[in-house]
């Protein structure tokens, strides 16, 4: 399974449950090395939360129990693990494996942090569950890389170095390992339909639209970071964003220097271009290690190990060449969170002793690079000469069989006149000749073979050709060997210092995602396009977009110019005829909040925001074919699973609920669910055709209408885009689309009359409600625009102003 970077997954997950709804998870990341226990509640017998983590980490492996231990009436994460994920390898463990306890002392044992900084002690019998899952997992790594069958993991891995560590006899270091506890639930949680339905991570339906669609989700607008970790660590934040307000606001102090100060934020971007793509990944190569390297190991090692060990050194030498750079970029830099870059990165003196002892060894000409040859060479002259005689004679075979390689190519040049023979190489086969079809006269001379067309050229070999480049290959692997003798003492010696390696691994991170992600994005578009969301505990969430097209590569459509909502007002029921815009309003507004909670600024004139726990959606309509119900039966499964999770501090929206049934019923239905949510103080967003529902402000103050604008000429609508306050009615909209559609005009006209008749009797019982609820609506509506006045940012002038205004308004009855 490939995550969203084009990469393979590199989590093994453990999965165990007990019949108090609980399920505890640790998920072991190969390729940072780093576990992350969480345990919960599952609260939906639809297992909505357990999805979402397998949502977000996307594992390659999943252990579970071989037991069910789930409670009554639930299916158990087995056969949920079969269901959701089923191209996934799935592991079944004995009971056992699964100890609490043994999983504390190897979580002590192995993690970078101290186990009072973990708060271990105090969480062991409230996380039980998670450690349990941990002990699992990890015990399957043992078994694993002390047994033949890790060759299953390589061959998954092929495309990815960073695995190749985890052969044979390769053991975890102590205290390497990034260990995080319930990680997953301090942020906000958006659960997996609703990842689908805001297009969060993928365009829906983008298999159907093409790759050469425009039409782009979230994380691909954002996706400009320049390394692989920044963007794991931008889809990992926008799957589940902040919740902390603190450390929202340090992200957009941050944010804010880097758009006022173009000199930090060009500086930041070409600082962060010296860093290898690579870096975070160098990570793993120092966690992990052989439980002894002697020459009898080196004997039957087939090079790979030995490669990947001098890259991961050369590529760390590279990175801490560029710290510098940094430090000279940030030592001006005014924001808490790049001062503690500086201070915990760049005034650290662990960084310059690792490059000390890696100078000690290494050449300095010796740089990382991305040029198979070039960095196959690097390689093999990483350590200093002398070092090692045998060494030395190695690389003096590989460099006579390179040169006798390039004068084959020049003897063939000349021999056949082909000038233009180029002599390219790859990591697979070697070099090869490259021929362009247009120095061809006729047939190629029998001496060249394995004769392949390549565009306008034609790829070929000799024999010649093969038996030098079997002799480099042996000449190159006999100097990985021998190199990794020598920088094994140096390995050690930097693993002792792992954990700072973390850390700048999740520094540079985090810099990708915030300098060449978030600023570079906001620096691309007009100045007034985007604004910094202001946070609140108790206040609106109010949003005005100035009819600014928003998050352009999104949708072609405009975004709603505002909405506002606050502790009086926490429904908004937004009405339109179909195809004015409701669904994508719903939508955008959401991605706002996301990209606001995650430490983004947003494309509006100004937003304040209160943060919210989790986002809930109800949106689209099909059958559920895998569940074997039908769109009504989904539409209720989706509206029963808000209902049993919503809190106060949740963000609901509800598209044209219940119009997959009789228009009585599906009117019922949608009008419990409201004053359902009116009881909360959850902010709701509720898009409906239904006109009816509007009655629903008549009777509760806390309802705030909105309509999109539609202009009716000459039987032609004409959709504005626009969000404006109140209802509005398009007089007979369907049956306009019944005449467009071709029904008879007499069918037409009947129905005219029918609807005539029952807007009659709605209206008079409107009308008993306004007179009813009037004065308690204009209560609120005061309570309303005091709460907005309370967050402002106005000087004392103008609050004063404006609220003379709102007396006089209250007794003009204009209010």
């Amino acid at each position: 399974m490939e995550d969203d970077t084009g990469e393979r997954s590199s989590f093994v997950v453990g999965f165990i449950e007990n019949r108090a709804k609980e399920v505890g998870v640790a998920a072991f990341d190969l390729r940072s090395a780093s576990l992350h226990l969480s345990q919960y509640i599952e609260t939906s017998s639809s297992y909505q939360n357990t999805k979402t983590l397998l949502r977000f980490y996307e594992p390659m492996v999943i252990i579970v129990s071989p037991n069910k231990l789930a409670a009554d009436g639930m299916v158990g994460v087995s056969q949920l693990a079969d269901r959701v994920c089923s191209s996934t390898k799935k592991v079944i463990m004995a009971r056992g494996c699964f100890d609490d306890t043994r999983g504390a002392v190897l979580v002590k044992g192995l993690a970078a942090k101290e186990p009072s900084a973990l708060g271990l002690d105090s969480y062991y019998k409230q996380y039980y569950l998670c450690l349990a899952a941990a002990a699992a997992t990890i015990k399957w790594y043992d078994a694993m890389a002390t047994s033949n069958l890790l060759d299953v993991l390589l061959k998954y891995f092929i495309c990815s170095s960073c695995m190749t560590e985890a052969e044979k006899g390769v053991i975890i270091t102590n205290h390497s390992l990034l260990v995080t506890f319930n990680g997953s639930f301090d942020h906000m949680n958006i659960d997996s339909t609703s990842v689908q339905n805001l297009e969060i991570i993928e365009p829906m339906h983008s298999s159907l639209l093409g790759t050469n669609s425009k039409k782009k989700s979230l994380f691909h607008m954002l996706k400009t970071t320049r390394t692989i970790g920044g963007t794991r660590l931008l889809r990992a934040n926008l799957l589940q964003p902040l919740k902390d307000i603190e450390t929202i606001n340090t992200r957009l102090d941050c944010l804010d220097e880097l758009m006022s100060n173009e000199q930090l934020f060009f500086g930041l971007s070409e600082a962060l271009r010296k860093f290898p793509k690579e870096t975070d990944r160098v990570l793993c190569h120092f966690c992990f290690k052989p439980k002894k390297v002697t020459n009898e190991v080196l004997a039957s090692d087939n090079g790979r190990r030995s490669q990947i060990m001098i890259s991961s050194i050369i590529l760390l030498k590279t990175a801490l060449d560029a710290l510098p750079l940094l430090s000279k970029v940030l030592k001006e830099a005014k924001s808490c969170l790049l001062g503690n870059v500086y201070k915990t990165i760049c005034e650290n003196e662990t960084y310059a002793s690792i490059r000390e002892r890696i100078g000690e060894v290494m050449d300095e000409d010796v740089l990382h690079t991305r040029v198979p040859f070039v960095a196959r060479t690097q390689q093999c002259f990483a350590v200093k000469a002398g070092a090692d005689g045998l060494l030395d004679m190695a690389r003096r075979s590989f460099c006579d069989t390179s040169e006798a390689i390039h004068s084959l190519a020049n003897k063939y040049r000349q021999d056949f006149k082909l000038p233009n023979l180029k002599i390219p190489f790859n990591n697979r086969q070697g070099f090869y000749f490259s021929i362009p079809q247009k120095d061809i006269q006729g047939k190629l001379p029998s001496k060249f073979i394995q004769v392949v067309k390549h565009g306008n050229n034609v790829h070929c070999s000799s024999r010649e050709l093969a038996s030098l480049n079997v002799r480099n290959k042996s000449a190159a692997k006999e100097c990985w060997l021998r190199t990794a003798l020598c920088l094994e003492a140096l390995m050690d010696a930097i693993r002792e210092d792992v954990l700072v390696l973390t850390v700048l691994s999740e520094v540079l991170c985090l810099l990708d995602m915030m300098v060449n992600s978030f600023a570079h994005t906001i620096s691309t578009k007009p100045v007034d396009r985007y604004t910094r969301a202001r946070f609140t505990c108790d206040g609106p969430l109010a949003i005005d977009s100035g009819r600014h097209p928003i998050l352009e590569s999104i949708h072609n459509d405009f975004i709603p110019n505002s909405v506002f909502l606050s502790e009086a007002s926490n429904m908004a029921i937004v009405m339109g005829p179909n195809m004015s815009g409701k669904s994508t309003y719903l939508q955008q507004v959401c991605l706002l909040v996301i990209l606001a909670q995650i430490g983004c600024y947003i494309p509006a004139r100004f937003a304040t925001l209160r943060v919210v726990d989790r986002i809930f959606t109800r949106m689209g309509t099909m059958d559920s074919l895998e569940s074997n119900s039908s769109t009504f039966m989904t539409e209720m499964k989706e509206t029963a699973f808000i209902m049993q999770n919503v809190s106060d501090r949740s963000l609901i929206v509800m598209d044209e609920l219940g119009r997959a049934t009789s228009s009585s019923d599906g009117f019922a239905i949608a009008w419990s669910c409201c004053e359902h949510l009116l009881a909360l103080k959850a902010y709701s967003i509720f898009a409906t055709h239904m006109e009816s529902l509007s009655a629903l402000s008549t009777m509760y103050p806390n309802v705030k209408i909105l309509h999109f604008d539609v202009d009716v000429r000459n039987n032609r609508m004409d959709f504005k885009f626009l969000l404006k306050d109140g209802s509005r009615h398009v007089p007979h909209y369907g049956l306009m689309l019944a005449g467009v559609a071709g029904l008879p005009c007499s069918v037409v006209e009947a129905a005219k009359k029918i609807t005539s008749r029952i807007t009659e009797k709605e209206m008079k019982r409107m009308e008993v409600n306004c007179r009813q609820y009037e004065d308690i609506k204009l209560t609120y509506r005061v309570a309303q625009r005091l709460m907005c006045l309370k967050y402002s940012d106005q000087d004392e002038d103008s609050l004063r102003e404006a609220l003379q205004n709102l007396k006089e308004n209250y007794i003009g009855g204009s209010l």
